[in-house]
């Protein structure tokens, strides 16, 4: 099936990377010895079955000569600055310093949100590969602050895009506060899916699910499903913060509080990983009416998004 322009722009705004460059490549009409004819034009040396590996998906530019290429490879297929790079994580114009583009555009969950490695030892029990096989088009949250200010529970809307065929499950992952009970806290698939197989970690309040489609997905289709976390088990909750491992489409967060628990100041934040500084922080309007906060990304890079409040 042929890719149009109009393809072309859809997928280099939602990604991912690899059927990004794959479209392009497709679009310009460009066979890879061709691309790898004009990469060396410019001095840039890359292999015929690197560029091959790229638009599978089978593997991830990360090196800094890599990231060289694709930056080169949006001048060769003539596409807008920063469009492949930021489908990595690796645009311009973000604040990092040329050592964090040396780093691999993925960064484990774990690394974001739990030092411990809590998370990625109950996604090895479940047998998770890194990524799933799915990207994220666009995931809308809406989280819940009860009357004694604890985090009551979230529902999620999430649209997702397979990048490789068979795939028919997500896991979700959910982190408590802390004085939680994980082995308490119930997930419901809502819809478009049903919940699997459930992990927790108490000490942590970490609890992974496992949402199973109603259907498999082939390559490049798009699922739509929503699902929920009750918890209400934990003390005061102060944030809600959110990882990402990789880069994806739209964020939208909204936080809603109880009448008999509002807050008297909320704020967005940003962050590269669980020690960096909060940066990015930008003062948010509490709805009086409807009692609620939001944020809103257009496109998540690779790290940390989240709302915190005080309540004194």
């Amino acid at each position: 099936m042929g890719h149009t322009e109009a393809d072309l722009a859809q997928v280099l705004d939602t990604g991912p990377f690899h059927l990004a460059l794959r479209a392009a490549l497709a679009v310009r009409g460009l066979p890879l010895q061709r691309v790898q004819h004009h990469l060396a034009h410019r001095g840039i040396k890359v292999g015929v079955t690197s560029l091959s590996y790229w638009q599978q998906g089978a593997r991830r530019p990360q090196r800094p000569e890599s990231l060289r290429a694709v930056r080169a490879l949006e001048d060769v297929l003539e596409l807008p600055g920063n469009s492949l790079l930021r489908l990595l994580g690796e645009g311009d114009g973000d604040g990092r310093s040329p050592a964090d583009l040396e780093r691999p555009a993925a960064r484990s969950y774990r690394s974001l949100v739990e030092p411990s490695g809590v998370v990625e030892q109950l996604l090895a029990d479940l047998r998770s590969p890194t990524d799933g096989g799915l990207h994220t088009v666009g995931h809308q949250e809406r989280v819940r602050i009860g009357r004694e200010r604890e985090l009551v529970g979230r529902q999620s809307q999430h649209v997702v895009r397979a990048h490789r065929d068979g795939v028919d499950r997500y896991l979700a992952i959910h982190h408590g506060d802390p004085g939680c009970d994980p082995a308490r806290v119930a997930v419901e698939g809502l819809e478009n899916c049903r919940a699997g197989r459930v992990r927790w970690h108490q000490e942590s309040g970490v609890v992974i699910a496992e949402l199973l489609f109603d259907a498999r997905l082939r390559a490049g289709e798009t699922y739509f499903f929503g699902y929920g976390f009750e918890d209400g088990t934990g003390g005061p909750s102060t944030e809600y913060v959110r990882g990402f491992s990789f880069a994806g489409g739209q964020y939208v967060l909204q936080v809603h509080f109880a009448e008999e628990a509002l807050p008297v100041r909320c704020r967005r934040f940003a962050q590269a990983t669980t020690g960096a500084p909060r940066g990015a922080r930008t003062d948010l309007t509490l709805s009086r009416r409807h009692r609620t906060v939001h944020l809103v990304e257009q496109g998540v890079r690779p790290g940390i998004l989240g709302i915190d409040w005080d309540w004194d």
